[in-house]
């Protein structure tokens, strides 16, 4: 791992440093438990019956499976109730069709839910899930944009396009009448699968005071008690939803799927259910990054000014509603916040299919509008002879502190320290672009060629400007010396948990791992409006937490000021300990308790957090690669991902979130593709026909972050996990097309398309 300093680092204490997290041996040496794990008294075992058609009414005979010992029910849509609900939902106040059921009698695509098997063991439910026979009533199929879009079969209402929305600044035609050259590219990007360690799983129980308890390795545990509450008519006050340790997410534990069904077994049976979904169902029968259909044309000067810009993007949102709308808006939102472009237009589509619903994806939208638009501003680049990265200089923003009230140029918050430069100025500097460009042919034999490529991307921070965005924080010195942080945070397994213990540890100058930060439980949290979504956790509630630590370290002054009768201004505080010059040094702890005594009231403090901003972070990828002409197989030989990180909390969870984030963008660029036939069957539902990057084939990734600060983020600070998701693949796939003088636009770049695209040359 290789990992390059920037040399001006602002010196903290906790910020910045290395520290390893709490729970990294356990999870390392497999001690870790998991919901599937997890045993309770009297337990049932579940397991969903779901869909092998992609459109089809079902009768479900459940004779035989109840007649199987040790199997205590079959439910099926006639035994739920009928409370249509979206499970994109994650508040009350949002508003959009809603369209699923716990358990469906049509079903819609491969994979839905149709029945639900509960048995006393895990074979009962085995033995069971084989007995229930299912009469399929097959109706038209609709597979692939293309084919919704002549709406001859409708899967919901009166047309298959769920959404359509057009937003556009400036006179697009005007500047097109301006350019010199028109460049126009069209391109796919396809539906992808999570891929988390962890399958899909879910528990759920009724404990002594009627509540229906569910252990739910999720993103919000708000969203969750949100869409339980509308499927089964149930108060939210009787639903807790606690965070449970999760296996890998990337957004597909965002939307609920299993929750509903687990919390309405376990109300049935009055005993605890558990429900474990096996690879192929959590393939088919959960949530897949959208497929997108591009069409780029973009105007440009002689010199290389861009001066219009239009995008078209059309989505394959699944077979139901989920989020179609959300992800086509924040797809086009990200191309008006890379590049500093006065007339640019971008038309939003989403259409059902008969395939497995769209939802979160890690990067939302923009691994699927980098991935074109960059390999078009590659191609813009080569008609006037200029090179893609002093192109993408020459029309990208110029860094800016963030005013208050200043937008962007379709009225979203404005786009704050933008750094997208630094990360193409320095980011050559360190790949050493400018040589490797001059000397790459030379490497060139007659069967390998060597290309070089970059690609830049921009995501947000939040959902302020669009939706709800705040958080509380309740935070309390204990007289132990401990800290408790309480906030509704999600660990999705990239260390958010010790994220929130080195912000606060820095404003009260203590020992981060005596500050205990529990993950989100809807009966204990206090409320956060949006949970792990958005990369809104370090900047959002990173920046609760540190202005409830300000808090606390305010009163604490005030205290012991109180107390001992000092000016506030010579109290100093470090190490866990507070003194002034030297004279009544106590523990925090002390402090604690003298409030308690003296004072009676207890070292607290408590915030309800809104973010002022919602800035842009920024990233840009350099890749050399080398392709075998005879074979289509490629070797990336370098690869460097530069972050505009703001300020880097934990360097090396940082680094963590880049190389996985990297992994994740190379994997959509050259092998990972969900891959349906005409009549909606998953051809690749497991692991042997659906390939990911293994570990001998993934290349070392270099790491450089940008950190000149973000003024509204905590320290500075603002995301890097979804962010780094974005620039690998399109900085890969325009290698690809420098080293063989192609033009493939297509993803995944396998070797049968690379083979195509040169001998079509």
């Amino acid at each position: 791992m290789t990992v390059i300093m920037p040399e001006n680092k602002t010196k903290f204490k906790y910020i910045g440093e290395r520290i390893v997290r709490p729970d990294a041996r356990d999870k390392a040496r497999g001690k870790t438990r998991y919901t599937g794990d997890i045993r309770r008294h009297g337990m049932l075992y579940a397991k969903l019956v779901t869909s092998r058609k992609a459109h089809a009414r079902v009768k479900i005979d459940k004779s035989e499976a109840l007649g199987i010992e040790g199997v205590k029910a079959v439910f099926t849509y006639e035994d739920v109730p009928h409370h249509p609900y979206n499970s994109n939902q994650w508040f009350s106040g949002a508003v959009s069709d809603e369209d699923e059921y716990v358990l469906h009698e049509v079903a819609k695509h491969v994979g839905d839910r149709i029945a639900l098997v509960v048995a006393e063991t895990p074979e009962a439910v085995d033995r069971g899930l084989k007995a229930v026979k299912v009469e399929y009533e097959e109706l038209p199929v609709v597979i692939g944009i293309e084919e919704a879009k002549k709406d001859e079969t409708i899967i919901y209402k009166d047309t298959n396009r769920c959404f359509h929305k057009t937003v556009s600044c400036g006179d697009v035609e005007k500047g097109f009448e301006e350019a010199d050259y028109i460049i126009e590219d069209e391109g796919e990007t396809p539906k992808i699968h999570h891929a988390a360690m962890e399958n899909h799983v879910c528990l759920a129980e009724v404990d002594e005071f009627g509540n229906v308890v569910v252990w739910s390795p999720c993103q919000v545990v708000f969203q969750v008690q949100h869409v339980i509450a509308k499927a089964l008519d149930f108060p939210y006050d009787k639903i807790r939803v606690i965070k449970a340790i999760i296996g890998g997410s990337f957004g597909g534990k965002g939307m609920p799927v299993l929750e509903p069904v687990t919390a309405f077994a376990a109300l049935k049976m009055n005993r605890p259910v558990q429900i474990l979904m096996e690879r192929r169902d959590s393939v088919g029968g959960t949530r897949m990054r959208n497929q997108s259909k591009q069409k780029i044309k973009t105007g440009i000067t002689k010199d290389g000014k861009i001066v219009a810009r239009e995008i078209e993007m059309e989505l394959d949102g699944g077979a139901y509603i989920t989020n179609s709308a959300a992800i086509a808006m924040a797809a086009g939102k990200k191309a008006f916040r890379t590049y500093d472009i006065e007339n640019q237009k971008y038309s939003g589509s989403t259409y059902f299919t008969n395939t497995t619903p769209g939802g979160a994806c890690r990067g939302y939208g923009s691994p699927q509008i980098h991935a074109i638009t960059e390999i078009n501003l590659n191609n813009a680049a080569k008609k006037i002879g200029m090179d893609p990265v002093e192109f993408r200089l020459k029309n990208a923003f110029d860094p800016r502190e963030f005013e208050e009230g200043a937008v962007d140029q379709i009225g979203m918050p404005g786009i704050g320290n933008a750094r997208i430069k630094d990360c193409l100025i320095e980011g050559a500097e360190a790949f050493n672009w400018k040589e490797r460009k001059e000397k790459i042919r030379e490497k060139n034999t007659e069967r390998y060629a060597y290309g070089l490529g970059v690609a830049a991307a921009a995501h947000g921070n939040g959902y302020h400007g669009g939706f709800p965005d705040y958080t509380n924080v309740d935070i309390q010195m204990m007289p132990d010396c401990r800290v408790m942080v309480k906030v509704g945070i999600h660990d999705l397994g990239c260390g958010t948990v010790l994220t929130m213990q080195q912000i606060a540890a820095e404003v009260l100058d203590m020992d981060p791992l005596c500050i205990n930060v529990p993950q989100a439980d809807t009966h204990v949290s206090p409320y956060d409006s949006a949970g792990t979504q958005a990369s809104r956790v370090t900047y959002v509630c990173g920046g609760a937490v540190k202005e409830g630590a300000d808090l606390l370290r305010e009163k604490m002054l005030d205290i012991y000021s109180r107390k001992f009768d000092y000016s506030r201004e010579d109290i100093v505080m470090e190490d866990g300990r507070i003194s002034c010059n030297g004279e009544n040094e106590i523990s925090y702890g002390k402090l604690a308790t003298i409030s308690e005594t003296d004072f009676e009231t207890t070292l607290k403090a408590s915030t309800e957090y809104r973010p002022k901003a919602n800035p842009a972070v920024y990233a840009v990828s350099f890749v050399e690669v080398k392709v075998d002409k005879y074979t289509g197989l490629f070797e990336i030989e370098d690869i460097l991902a530069v972050q505009d990180a703001g300020q880097v909390i934990n360097r090396t969870l940082a680094e963590g979130q880049v190389q996985g984030g990297a992994h994740m963008s190379l994997g959509m660029a050259v092998c990972e593709e969900i891959i349906y036939d005409k009549n909606g069957n998953l051809k690749n539902e497991n692991f042997s026909k659906y390939h990911l990057i293994n570990a001998p084939s993934m290349p070392e990734v270099r790491t450089l972050f940008i950190e000149k600060g973000e003024p509204m983020g905590p320290f500075g600070a603002k995301s890097v996990g979804e962010i780094a998701a974005v620039a690998p693949g399109p900085a890969l796939m325009n290698a690809i097309n420098d080293a063989l003088d192609t033009n493939i636009t297509d993803y995944p770049a396998t070797p049968e398309r690379i083979i195509k695209a040169l001998s079509e040359k």
